[in-house]
């Protein structure tokens, strides 16, 4: 069969990456023409677009960059239709992804869409619209199947595929002397700092997290670098603060590391089933942010505290984002064991509540299913 693939981010690329593995499992003679990443790519499939060159973040961001984004869509149609899939796979991205489900179903493609976006915080609206050109949906959180219930809509809840990839990653844990052996650390304990993948974020966030290193000597301050940004980008950030940046590794890193200052996004979640304790950092622009505070109708902003229902991790957003409340939270994660330890056993509640693993080998036969 013929796939054609949308993911607009590095997560889409590390989850539309492993249901295509599985996806060739069920079907030898599978092609696959993508917009995506490296890892899409390694999986064989013909990149149209890499995602860095999609990546626009925040409201006013989006409006600068809108020229680029409607030829985008518009050289995404063309090149679907000549491409003739027995099945268009959307992978969250919403902005880009639901124009063209409703381009794809009105001519007369089938239309599976794989991590839901996510209108139950906000343009709750966009439901009507996937029921009318979206086939089946297949999402990821244990709470989306009774929200689109409410709407007449089943889809199936497939497990969290993150769940999956930290699975693989068990056969090939370093121990921690051949962590910082092969990554020139030292002996210290590490503290993670994840700024966020796009350029504009970390700018905003990777100053104010890199500040509080010389308030915790005892440890070592590793960045996690995203490789479509250089060294220079990260360091002029940092300027004179004693942390380490590591390009690649964020996996690597997070399986090491005792806390977490974690830029709101899918990292948050990633860090959570680590089981590693973290504070969530969001600080936006003045006008996004003022505008997406009239429209999101969630009580948090992280993954983690929304799946739980309840505040597990602290969030800090907008103005509560400074070094002070920094220093204060990370201290009671470090030196607090009874608020450190009943984090860890909420984190571990969380991951039973995400349905285990084999959420892409799942996906892949649902929608084998459904094709045929």
């Amino acid at each position: 069969m013929k796939f054609y693939i949308i993911a607009g981010e590095a997560s889409g690329d590390l989850h539309a990456s492993n249901l295509m593995r599985e996806l060739k499992l069920l079907d030898s003679s599978a092609q696959f023409r993508c917009w995506g990443g490296d890892m899409m790519k390694e999986q064989g499939a013909e990149l149209v677009k890499h995602y860095k060159e999609l990546a626009f973040m925040g409201f006013t961001e989006v409006v600068m960059n809108l020229r680029t984004i409607l030829k985008n869509i518009e050289f995404c149609k063309k090149d679907i239709l000549n491409f003739k899939p027995d099945v268009l796979i959307l992978v969250d991205y919403p902005g880009f992804n639901l124009r063209i489900a409703e381009f794809a179903k009105k001519n007369g493609l089938k239309v599976f869409y794989y991590i839901s976006p996510q209108i139950w915080a906000w343009k709750q609206s966009r439901v009507h619209h996937i029921k009318k050109y979206v086939d089946r949906m297949f999402a990821i959180l244990p709470f989306e199947k009774d929200f689109y219930k409410k709407f007449d809509y089943e889809i199936d809840f497939v497990g969290h595929p993150l769940l999956d990839a930290l699975e693989q990653r068990q056969k090939t844990k370093d121990s921690f002397q051949e962590f910082i052996r092969k990554n020139n650390l030292n002996e210290k304990p590490i503290l993670a700092i994840l700024p966020g993948s796009r350029k504009q974020e970390i700018e905003k966030m990777l100053p104010v997290m890199a500040e509080i290193s010389s308030d915790f000597p005892d440890y070592q301050f590793v960045c996690a670098g995203i490789s479509m940004h250089d060294k220079n980008f990260y360091s002029e950030l940092m300027g004179k603060n004693d942390v380490k940046i590591l390009f690649g590794k964020t996996y690597d890193l997070l399986e090491q590391s005792t806390a977490a200052l974690v830029t709101s996004g899918t990292a948050t979640l990633e860090t959570a089933l680590f089981e590693i304790p973290e504070v969530v950092c969001y600080k936006g622009g003045a006008i996004s942010f003022q505008i997406a505070k009239r429209i999101v109708n969630v009580e948090y902003i992280s993954l983690v505290n929304l799946i739980m229902k309840k505040e597990v991790v602290k969030e800090l957003i907008q103005n509560e984002f400074n070094k002070k409340n920094l220093k204060v939270e990370l201290n009671k994660l470090l030196k607090d064991k009874i608020y450190r330890d009943k984090m860890i056993g909420e984190l571990e509640e969380l991951k039973k509540k995400l349905g285990g693993f084999g959420a892409s080998k799942k996906t892949a036969e649902l929608m084998m299913k459904y094709l045929r």
